[in-house]
């Protein structure tokens, strides 16, 4: 969909991105604050964000509970919900473009006017932990916090996190919600047919009554690398691995595109170098590898279920084709085929106004960077073998790296999984 991006900043200094679509029959909005559970204010609270978050759409200065508020906003078929990280709180919404005025406001009584209540802070607190307590049972989500924690980063496993919930007060919640959702901390992203509206939107967003406060820094933590690490579950079958190289810096653009490539050429299809030959030889059913971006550095993240019989050979084959990479050994035609992969994933990456939102919020709101769609296939175009060999070895010699597993088997088959990692 063909769109065009403003940035704009408020007179209540909150910043954002207008996205005008034209003839877009709906609206999105994404509205983000700095707010996760990294600025909690003391470790013992950990969890606070989460519960904010749960509460998001409760009680507040228009409606008495969840359920009034609900009603009223869904009535026509909008869309609302919220989430949270290490470091945001965003809520979002969706609404046909006839109704997004409406929508808008209820945005602003429901993140401008909460009015928290024990009642529902007891509710929030059971379906967090009921949540949370669920995610026990999902060998990734209990993997990748002990991973984060392993190269340094200060954040709690789901162990902690749910242990957290016993001390969380209203007192807290309110603490929390002031110092955070300011008008200086928040961010927005809204996507739609808003060139025709820019002053009727810019006018309701700086009526939101908000206090000034600031745009929280994001914690810097001194990275390192961990010996390997079994998470032992006696009913595991398998084992559930994860494993990141890490630079303590932030990929542009251009080479987040090339470390896409080189992972579509590792990992990418039944045709590639190290999923596809180890499905060929039925190694292992599922795994992948991808670059995910932290405020202060990237991480290229392995992971993957394998049985414990064919745990050897699959990462034999992830070294040996680690270590071709490493030595240049990356056929110029693959290189043009994942360019071409990716100009057809582009094209298709823009079909829905929430898609082009999602596209810009991961990178404006953890960098306030704007990097424009269309300038994708021209940094496509120009992804060269020169420039993936450099990255894949920065990320190699790092000297931060951490692998984590979580299975039933003898820590001896983790640590010798681990020595085929040393590249």
């Amino acid at each position: 969909m063909k769109h065009s991006v403003e940035e704009v900043e408020l007179k209540n200094g909150a910043r954002g991105l207008l996205i005008d679509i034209p003839n877009a029959s709906v609206m999105t909005t994404r509205v983000q604050f700095r707010a996760g559970m990294r600025y909690a204010k003391t470790p013992d609270l950990a969890e606070i964000a989460h519960v904010v978050e749960h509460l998001s759409f409760g009680a507040n200065a228009s409606y008495k509970n969840e359920k009034d508020y609900e009603a009223e906003f869904t009535k026509n078929g909008a869309y609302h919900n919220a989430w949270t990280s290490d470091f945001s709180v965003c809520y979002e919404t969706e609404c046909a473009d006839f109704e997004w005025d409406r929508i808008l406001d209820l945005k602003r009584i429901a993140i401008t006017t909460p009015k928290f209540n024990e009642e529902e802070l007891k509710s929030e607190k059971g379906n967090v932990r009921s949540e949370l307590t669920g995610y026990m049972n999902d060998y990734s989500r209990l993997l990748w916090p002990r991973l984060q924690q392993a190269i340094g980063e200060d954040v709690p496993d789901l162990k902690e996190r749910i242990s957290t919930l016993q001390n969380i007060e209203l007192k807290d919640i309110r603490e929390h919600y002031r110092r955070t959702h300011t008008s200086n901390n928040m961010r927005f992203i809204i996507a739609g047919q808003v060139k025709k509206r820019k002053k009727d939107i810019i006018k309701m967003l700086e009526s939101w009554e908000l206090k000034e406060g600031t745009r929280f820094e994001a914690p810097v933590d001194e990275l390192h690398s961990s010996p390997a690490i079994l998470i032992r579950r006696k009913d595991a079958n398998n084992l559930t691995f994860g494993f990141s190289l890490v630079t303590p810096r932030r990929l542009t653009d251009e080479e987040a595109q090339a470390m896409g490539a080189l992972n579509h050429i590792l990992n990418g299809t039944m045709s590639s170098r190290i999923f596809g030959e180890a499905r060929r030889r039925g190694l292992v059913y599922g795994m992948g590898s991808g670059l995910s971006h932290s405020i202060n550095y990237s991480s290229w993240d392995f992971d993957g279920e394998v049985n414990e019989e064919s745990a050897e050979p699959l990462f034999e084959l992830i070294q040996r084709e680690m270590v071709r990479t490493l030595n240049g050994d990356i056929d110029e035609s693959d290189i043009k085929a994942a360019k071409s992969y990716a100009l057809g994933r582009y094209q298709m990456g823009a079909q829905t106004v929430a898609q082009i939102a999602d596209y810009y919020a991961e990178n404006y709101f953890s960098a306030n960077v704007i990097n424009r769609y269309n300038d994708i296939p021209a940094i496509i175009q120009k992804i060269d073998k020169a420039t993936i060999v450099e990255l894949a070895r920065e990320f190699a010699a790092s000297g931060i790296h951490s692998f984590v597993t979580v299975g039933s088997c003898d820590k001896a088959l983790v640590n010798s999984l681990e020595n085929r990692l040393k590249f």
